[in-house]
This record gives C-alpha cells, sequence and structure tokens, in this order.
C-alpha cells in the first residue's frame, strides 16, 4: 500500500504576506476535475489530509519580511514548479488511471513540497537570527 502523502496543489503563487499575516494557499481538491489522490482509497485520503494540514501549518507560520522576501520569493517559486509537476500527475490519474508509478510520483511531489517548506521555514529563521546578532553585536 501506498501510504505517505496528502492532496495538495499549489494552483497559484500566494502573495507573499506582510510580516505576522498568514499564508493562504487554495486547496485543489477545489479546483481539480476527476478524481484525486485521496479519491483512490481511504489510506490515501488519510494521507492526503496529513500532508494538506502539515503544508498549511508550515505555510500558516512563515515569518516572512521586506528583508527576507527575495529569499522567501525563491522557494515559492520552487513550489510553484512542483504544483505544475503535480498537476501534470494528475492529469496522469485521470487520463491513464491509477497505478503505482504516478501514485508514487504523487506521494514523493507532496513530500518534497513539505521538505521545502521545512528548509524555507529553516531559512527564514536562520536569517533572523543573524539579523538578530548582528543588532546585538552593533548595540555593544
Amino acid at each position: 500500500a501506498l501510504l505517505g502523502v496528502a492532496f495538495w496543489l499549489f494552483r497559484q503563487e500566494p502573495d507573499l504576506p506582510a510580516q505576522g499575516e498568514p499564508v493562504v494557499q487554495q486547496d485543489s481538491t477545489e479546483t481539480t476535475s476527476g478524481f484525486s489522490l485521496g479519491d483512490l482509497s481511504p489510506d490515501l485520503r488519510k494521507v492526503e489530509q496529513y500532508y494538506t494540514a502539515s503544508i498549511h501549518m508550515e505555510l500558516a507560520n512563515l515569518d516572512i519580511s521586506d528583508e527576507n522576501k527575495a529569499v522567501a520569493d525563491d522557494y515559492m517559486k520552487r513550489l510553484r514548479e512542483l504544483d505544475t509537476e503535480y498537476q501534470n500527475l494528475v492529469v496522469e490519474l485521470n487520463e491513464i488511471g491509477p497505478n503505482e508509478e504516478t501514485i508514487s510520483a504523487m506521494i514523493r511531489n507532496f513530500q518534497l513540497r513539505l521538505q521545502l517548506l521545512t528548509r524555507l521555514k529553516e531559512k527564514l529563521n536562520e536569517l533572523k537570527q543573524s539579523k538578530n546578532e548582528s543588532v546585538s553585536s552593533n548595540s555593544v
């Protein structure tokens, strides 16, 4: 059984929020015609829901500011690329039908998105830490 992923599409790049404002993503289950990964089995639906919730949480917790917007933009560009790849997999799933290769690729796509968001969050924290250390050393 292929357990490991949630169904999530980044249909559009979100406008990066002001500091403290949450990032809102559109859930692809509302926009995709045909069937999705979660429609294939109850287990895949659970996986889809897990990844969707995790990705939503990571996006909502991003702390984007004017100082780190360029870095965040680079990560969001990669997320859009993964979205395009995923959209192609959804089309393939609907045209060819479910198969292990397509389902595995969809799961891997979700995993990559979550990993990318985790790395972005870590990078933003590093930049914030670096800025805080710089401010501390300048005021001594």
